[in-house]
C-alpha cells in the first residue's frame, strides 16, 4: 500500500482528498498538513510515498515547501495540486523539483492517473 501526504490549507479539500484517496485499496492517506512548514514536518515524520502539495498556503507556500522537500526527501515525488495552474507556475514548480502539476479544476480522474503514474515511476 502506498502512502500519500496531503498538504493544503483548505480543510474541505483535505477532507475530500482523504475520502477519495482512502477509497482505493492500494493507497492510504498517511497524514495531512495545513501549510508548507507543517507539510515538511509531517513528511519527515511519516516518510510518505508521495506528497500532494497545494501552492497557495499561509506560513510557507508550495514553492517554498517544494524546494525544501526536494532537498530533504529527493526521492519522494511531489504532485502540486493547485487552483493557480498555468504555464509559468508549472515551469517554476518543475524547476524546483516538483514531479507534476495538476489544476484542481481538472477533476479526480486526471488526479488519480497522475498519482498512479508517479507512484509507479518511483
Amino acid at each position: 500500500m502506498k502512502s500519500i501526504l496531503i498538504v493544503d490549507d483548505s480543510s474541505a479539500i483535505r477532507r475530500m482528498l482523504r475520502t477519495v484517496l482512502d477509497g482505493r485499496s492500494d493507497w492510504k492517506v498517511c497524514g495531512e498538513a495545513r501549510n508548507g512548514r507543517e507539510g515538511i514536518d509531517q513528511a519527515l515524520q511519516l516518510c510518505p510515498d508521495l506528497i500532494l502539495l497545494d501552492l497557495s498556503m499561509p506560513v510557507m507556500n508550495g514553492f517554498q515547501a517544494a524546494r525544501e522537500l526536494q532537498r530533504l526527501l529527493p526521492k519522494v515525488p511531489i504532485l502540486m495540486f493547485t487552483t493557480f495552474s498555468n504555464a509559468q507556475v508549472e515551469r517554476e514548480a518543475l524547476a524546483l523539483g516538483v514531479s507534476a502539476v495538476k489544476a484542481k479544476s481538472e477533476g479526480l480522474h486526471s488526479l488519480y492517473r497522475t498519482i498512479h503514474d508517479l507512484l509507479e515511476a518511483a
